[in-house]
């Protein structure tokens, strides 16, 4: 949450007290310059017809009135802000992330929170954070200063947003304490007793209406927040939730160990998973949808730990999971490059980076894009990331003794074009992807390298022939996923020059114009001064001219050297490019990126 400075009491300014009326802040709009007289007439004439029950700030944000001089609109955020400096309080937009929801009714009644339009936010050691949309009806705050035995710190807060999270974290609190109380009884299982996991009939019900409520929330207040993970991890005294948005952990909310347990049960029930069995590692998925209305998948994946189960969900929003391949975020050097290489009729395509990369998305998209009628595109996955409709896709598993290669060897059998394995991972599943690119098929996998050209050795490493290595893999793409910067509140930053990217980049030469920006911190990326991610690409595409550096071992320098002759630009170009179109910063770059030696 961003709270603006506390900023001094207008000296002019009238002190009144109780509610706000809509005539009054009219007539403050007027003083303070920020209407004019033919404004603020027209706003009379429209509102003396009749009465309405919402706030006055609310009726004024959505009288279409316009800032003094400017095109701005005083909507309801600009107004509470403008009115909070009237008050002499610091203004604060509510950031759901940051407010101890399990502490808020500690403090008052949702019908108390209700009928005096504030709400608990922040709950400190010495005092109480209230966000309110009356900062002059302050009758109330001696009666609850009595009741926490702390003093009150009163901000303005948009009263939209209050009214919202009114509703939804006492609702929220409802529901944990409900549940809580429901399995009061439940034993916490903690590392002691990871041997008798599953042997308690003593477990708060999965279908409890407080469960439910709870992982109802939970799955919409992620889709909202737009994260990409949810944690539920159990600790030894509360359990904590956490969303991984844009690549960072936030903790969200501690609960009960009870109710984290009884949450899990619900999800692995949805999930069709075994619900009795915590003492080994389980996956599932589920189909639900956001509050749009669009399908969602969500992989999930448990885990044992020291004070019970950790669950993990990823989600798997389609707008996000299958793109457009324009919208992918190649540079049109590259795209051109990728485009000539994945409509070659047979070979072997890698791609390559770390976990969270997005090496899925790039293969998912570009099988989407590949998969007409005309061909017959099959997958053999671990797990199958997200079902497709366009793709014939097949699971892998391990207890049955059909892994990748195996799946590849029936892959074979079933007439494909196009087959995309999840990973080579060993050996046989390389020789077994050799064997379907010789045989006239184009075949998608992944590995786990720093860059482009370290993909060759690996397979060297894996045992593979450096002549079967030639004869095969026709392309190599390596990937990283770096934070973008804030559009609300970047700003230039003059400490980033061309010669500064040169010399990170140090064997290319940075041409063309440079508009580097610092992140700065707004309410719309909560100060971060990120917002969304944005990806960076090396593609080595392999020749003739490479070809002659693989055997009869693969010269790894000699290689990165030939590569860039023919066109690569490593991760760590791509990425200053970025920064100088004022995309991303140079601190993401370094941090996301190798170094390149050749």
């Amino acid at each position: 949450m961003s709270v603006s400075p506390r900023p001094a009491v207008p000296p002019s300014a009238p002190k009144p007290e109780g509610r706000l009326e809509w005539r009054l802040l009219l007539r403050w709009l007027r003083e303070d310059g920020l209407v004019d007289e033919a404004q603020a007439q027209r706003t009379e004439q429209r509102f003396a017809a009749g009465d309405s029950s919402l706030h006055p700030l609310v009726r004024l944000g959505h009288a279409g009135l316009v800032r003094l001089g400017t095109s701005k609109a005083l909507d309801v955020d600009a107004l509470s802000e403008w009115l909070a400096k009237r008050a002499g309080l610091a203004f604060l937009r509510i950031d759901p992330l940051k407010v101890d929801v399990g502490r808020v009714s500690d403090v008052m009644s949702v019908g108390y929170a209700e009928a005096k339009r504030c709400l608990p936010v922040l709950v400190g050691l010495t005092d109480v954070t209230i966000a309110t949309s009356e900062p002059f009806d302050t009758a109330w705050v001696a009666q609850i200063e009595a009741h926490t035995r702390k003093p009150i710190k009163l901000v303005v807060s948009n009263p939209l947003d209050i009214a919202r999270y009114t509703t939804e974290f006492f609702t929220l609190a409802k529901s944990v304490r409900a549940a809580a109380k429901a399995g009061e009884a439940t034993q916490v299982a903690s590392f002691e007793q990871l041997v008798e996991l599953g042997k308690s009939n003593k477990q708060l019900d999965a279908n409890d209406q407080g469960v439910v409520q709870v992982v109802d929330w939970l799955w919409q207040y992620a889709f909202d927040q737009r994260a990409s993970d949810i944690h539920l991890e159990p600790r030894r005294e509360m359990s904590v939730i956490r969303f991984r948005i844009d690549g960072v952990l936030h903790t969200v909310y501690q609960l009960p160990n009870t109710v984290m347990s009884a949450m899990i049960s619900r999800i692995k029930l949805l999930g069709r998973m075994d619900v009795v069995e915590r003492r080994r590692p389980l996956d599932g998925r589920i189909k639900t949808r956001n509050p749009a209305g669009d399908e969602v998948e969500m992989r999930l994946s448990t885990l044992p730990t020291a004070f019970g189960e950790k669950m993990v969900m990823r989600i798997f929003d389609p707008d996000t999971a299958v793109k457009d391949l324009s919208m992918l975020g190649f540079s049109s050097h590259d795209s051109e490059r990728w485009e000539r290489l994945v409509t070659q009729a047979h070979g072997i395509i890698l791609v390559t980076g770390p976990t969270g990369s997005g090496k899925t998305t790039t293969l998912y998209s570009t099988l989407k894009r590949l998969a007409t009628d005309e061909v017959n595109v099959c997958t053999i996955e671990d797990p199958i990331e997200m079902i497709e409709p366009a793709f014939n896709q097949t699971q892998a598993q391990s207890a049955l003794d059909f892994g990748f290669a195996e799946g590849l060897r029936a892959l074979m059998r079933q007439d494909p074009d196009i087959i995309m394995v999840g990973e080579i991972r060993d050996l046989e599943t390389a020789e077994m992807a050799i064997q379907a690119s010789l045989t006239g098929h184009l075949v998608f996998s992944t590995l786990h390298t720093n860059d482009a050209a370290a993909a060759i050795t690996r397979l060297t490493d894996l045992g593979v022939p450096s002549y079967l290595i030639s004869a095969t893999v026709i392309g190599v793409l390596a990937q990283r996923l770096v934070r973008t910067l804030c559009n609300q509140c970047k700003q230039p930053d003059p400490n980033v020059t061309r010669e500064t990217l040169n010399d990170v980049v140090k064997h290319w030469r940075m041409n063309g114009g440079v508009k580097p920006y610092k992140p700065v911190g707004c309410l719309e990326c909560r100060n971060t001064g990120y917002r969304g991610r944005a990806g960076l690409y090396e593609l080595l595409t392999v020749g003739e001219s490479i070809k002659k550096h693989l055997q009869p071992t693969p010269d790894l320098e000699a290689l990165r050297r030939q590569a860039t002759q023919e066109g690569l630009r490593p991760l760590r170009l791509a990425g200053a490019m970025k920064v100088a179109e004022g995309v991303t910063t140079l601190e993401e770059i370094l941090r996301n990126t190798p170094a390149w030696d050749a």
